[in-house]
């Protein structure tokens, strides 16, 4: 088997496309709990707080850029050449990370339950407590003879 037919028999393989499909639904996923987190999360805790700051433009100027200046926001900062540490970008992704491992939490358990369901549904019920019964008459009639 040549080079190119066994990347062609992995590649379809059907692990292969799901992994595919996982991608570019978590990928989308990520989109909507980012935009989550910006525009519905984030707000909240600003008005919380009593403030109007927007925890992803929190920076630290570690060395100004070419004009020196103090800088309203990160955008220009970076846009100066200025050298920053934007700790609230991190901030605000890890604050994404937690929302999107939460919903995968309770995605897996959900399904985790729903299999558990079908596990137990699939399994067929023992003998009746009738059945019992007259499993073990049958049983003192087969002694007797």
């Amino acid at each position: 088997m040549g080079f190119w037919s066994e990347f062609r028999q992995f590649a379809v393989k059907g692990n292969v496309l799901d992994l595919a499909v996982g991608v570019i639904i978590g990928a989308a996923f990520g989109k909507i709990v980012t935009a989550m987190v910006d525009d519905v999360i984030m707000p909240l805790i600003a008005a919380a707080t009593k403030s109007d700051m927007n925890v992803a433009d929190k920076f630290i100027v570690l060395s100004p850029g070419k004009d020196g200046d103090v800088y309203a926001s990160l955008e220009k900062a970076k846009a100066a050449g200025a050298n920053v540490f934007a700790w609230g970008h991190f901030v605000q992704t890890i604050v994404d990370f937690l929302i999107i491992a939460f919903f995968i939490f309770v995605a897996i358990r959900t399904l985790n339950k729903l299999k558990t369901q079908q596990v137990v549904e699939a399994v067929p019920p023992g003998p009746s407590s009738t059945d019992k019964l007259l499993m073990e008459i049958r049983d003192l009639l087969k002694q007797d003879k």
